[in-house]
């Protein structure tokens, strides 16, 4: 089947109907997010983190995507993609949707989020706002907290203009006079010390309420003329560069990956600037005077109305007593209390335990691996790890079993995305201790989720097996969905084995016998499953296909769903992010249903259901349906065959298609329109009701 067009009934469907754009795609998935922050169904302070968590996602996606993409550009790259968009054509479009989205973020932020924190007690003190005592109180902390750690630099040929950190709140000014050296100066730059917050609460006793705070960046406007004595101030702009953060590896040339990968890191950043961020009182000539600096285009500057880095407004979040502003908590599920609950190796040995994050405890998979180090009948442990965070659970308990005298081995991914230096330090750790630690296949991103423990039992071995579609990562696990299988199944066990042997060792592929595996056998086989329900339903016989996943990008697998519904197949696809298949289009894709769930929690989890008559597979994935998942990553998709595991998860997906409140459907056009309760609904929200059914103790 050709990329770049597939023959239904020989007609052919060329890709720019049929295919929209990964990157705008993105882009609406940033504006779901930030659509919550006005959802008055959300607690408040919820909101208020839903528009952080879209400026962060925005700063990313410039950091990695736009600068990929001007990087295409920049070596002259004209090729489209699937939906026949150039890199200079992507980018306009990217430009306007950017600026689009940045407008609604500090629309929403003055007019709507900082007036209902005002009328709960939590305000931003401005500075034309600070009464005498308070300006008092600001001044004394200029001088004894900030001016010691300033720098102010003019500008002239013994002073170019610095390098300014990737991200960091930087000052440009405009003076008048000369120094104390005669130099007539006219432009200076201050850059905010990083070591300081953005946010300072005001002391009660100078403060209006119990949760007053003044911007730092309002600190240094007020007392910025003290740091030019004799000078004439006329203008103070805030301004902040994103860079490039893409990290660069020549996987042809390198001999020692974790140097290599060091090195890079030491330069992120410093990268090709891609977007320049000002204040909108900035005047066009010191506006255009930064765009010089940073080489970029008038359209790649940013006016905004407020604070340059608005997820600095996060450090509110947490307010210890303001619960009442957070989504209301919950415990999630344990085990099952059962006659051997303490012992998890029975456990598993009695039936395969399907677990269901954030909704049940992630603790039985922590467990899981602690038991393994203490126990002196375990002789192996191996674990993947792509994102577990500074400070793990996890490499302790493996540090632990080390040090114990256990085998123990460690497949860290070096290069995952802003975690590097992080998994740098922890491979250090795990080194010291005794285990050996690799990284992985050079050219394919380790982001397969699995772990294995060899246990002597009697005179033979037995193989644990756990495999994950998320990360080992205890933070996230309470904010993410994702899926968790623990196994004693010997062929899960031979498998996972091979996989480990694989990326730790030199040899061919070998067979599998249940778990499909990129970049060898998933797109091949999720490529016959599609095509097994298309040949179903051209029998006549019911076909479906349920899938959710967080990104949906792949070509032939999007053309093979085309085929599918022009079949008869019902598709119904719960993407979260980008998909670029377009649902409901005549003769293509009537059949198909495309939805995103944006919520409370991050909809992490990949599971991919297929029926075919009375007889059905379902499949738990670390994989996204895109290229680089299927061809550039080592990536695990696994069955569930408990029988009751499987209903259980084949309900969750029917409960997200029923979603009515926090559910979005994508149009033929590529548009997204949130789903809205009809008059004769109840109200249904997906990650609800499975709150209510599989947690401890529900929400209140």
């Amino acid at each position: 089947m050709a990329l770049g067009r597939i023959v239904l009934d020989g007609i052919q469907f060329k890709q720019p109907e049929l295919y929209s754009n990964r990157e705008l795609g993105l882009l609406a998935f940033h504006h779901r997010v930030l659509d919550l922050a006005m959802d008055d169904a959300v607690p408040l302070l919820e909101r208020l983190r839903f528009l952080c968590i879209s400026s962060t996602n925005l700063d990313e996606f410039f950091e990695i995507r736009v600068a990929g993409i001007k990087e295409q550009i920049a070596f002259g790259s004209a090729q489209p993609g699937p939906d026949n968009l150039s890199p200079r054509e992507t980018l306009a479009q990217i430009r306007r949707a950017a600026h689009e989205l940045v407008e609604d973020q500090y629309r929403i932020l003055n007019d709507v989020l900082i007036p209902a924190l005002a009328a709960q007690n939590i305000r931003f003190v401005r500075r034309t706002q600070w009464n005498d005592r308070q300006a008092e109180w600001v001044l004394r902390y200029f001088n004894s907290d900030l001016l010691p750690v300033l720098s102010p630099l003019g500008l002239d040929p013994a002073h170019p203009f610095p390098r300014v950190l990737n991200k960091s709140l930087n000052f440009i000014i405009s003076l008048e006079g000369r120094d104390a050296f005669g130099r007539a100066g006219s432009v200076a730059v201050v850059q905010a010390p990083r070591s300081l917050p953005r946010l300072i609460p005001l002391p009660l006793e100078y403060a209006q309420g119990p949760h007053d705070f003044v911007l730092l960046s309002s600190i240094i406007h007020a007392q910025v003329n003290t740091l030019f004595p004799g000078m004439k101030v006329t203008g103070c702009y805030q301004f902040r560069a994103t860079r490039n953060s893409d990290l660069f590896v020549d996987e042809e040339e390198i001999d020692d990956l974790l140097r290599a990968v060091q090195g890079e890191l030491l330069t992120r950043h410093y990268g090709d600037a891609v977007r320049l961020e000002v204040a909108d009182n900035c005047p066009a000539d010191m506006a255009d005077f930064l765009l010089q600096q940073f080489n970029l285009d008038p359209d790649d500057l940013y006016r905004v109305n407020g604070l340059v880095n608005l997820n600095r407004l996060l450090a509110i979040y947490d307010l210890p007593d303001r619960g009442d502003l957070r989504y209301p908590a919950f415990s999630p599920a344990p085990l099952s209390q059962g006659a051997h609950a303490t012992d998890l190796f029975e456990r598993i040995r009695a039936r395969d335990i399907v677990l269901h994050h954030p909704y049940q405890s992630f603790a039985p998979v922590l467990e899981f691996v602690r038991q393994a180090a203490a126990d002196p009948s375990v002789l192996a442990i191996k674990q993947t790890l792509y994102r577990t965070g500074t400070d793990s659970d996890f490499v302790r308990a493996l540090i632990d079993a080390a040090l114990a005298g256990k085998e123990v081995t460690v497949v860290i991914e070096l290069r995952a995305r802003f975690d590097e230096e992080a998994n740098i330090a922890l491979a250090s750790k795990l080194q010291e201790a005794g285990a050996h630690v690799v990284y992985g296949v050079v050219g394919y991103k380790t982001h397969a989720k699995m772990i294995l423990v060899v246990r002597r039992e009697g005179r033979r071995l037995r193989r644990y097996t756990h495999l994950g579609t998320g990360n080992y990562h205890v933070r996230t696990a309470s904010q993410y969905t994702d899926i968790g299988l623990l196994t004693a199944d010997q062929a899960f066990g031979e498998d996972v084995h091979k996989l480990f042997q694989q990326l730790t060792g030199l040899g061919r592929v070998t067979r599998l016998k249940r778990i499909l595996q990129s970049p060898f056998t998933l797109h091949r086989n999720l490529l016959a499953k599609i095509a097994r329900a298309t040949d179903c339903a051209r029998q006549g016989q019911p076909a479906r296909i349920i899938a959710k996943m967080n990104a949906l990008v792949e070509p032939q697998i999007i053309a093979a769903l085309y085929e599918a519904a022009s079949a008869g197949v019902r598709i119904d696809l719960i993407v979260r992010g980008i998909c670029c298949l377009r649902p409901g289009v005549p003769g293509v894709s009537e059949s198909i249903t495309v939805r995103s769930i944006v919520g409370r929690f991050l909809e992490h989890s990949r599971v991919y259901c297929f029926e075919y008559g009375d007889e059905q597979e379902l499949y738990c994935s670390s994989a996204d349906w895109m290229e680089r998942n299927f061809f550039r990553r080592v990536e695990v998709a696994f069955p569930i065959e408990d029988a009751d595991a499987r209903t259980r998860l084949r309900a969750s997906l029917l409960q997200y298609l029923n979603d009515n409140t926090e559910a979005w459907r994508l149009h033929p056009d590529g548009s997204y329109h949130r789903i809205k309760v009809a008059a004769s609904e109840r109200p249904r929200s997906a990650q609800n009701g499975l709150l209510r059914t599989l947690a401890q103790t529900p929400p209140a």
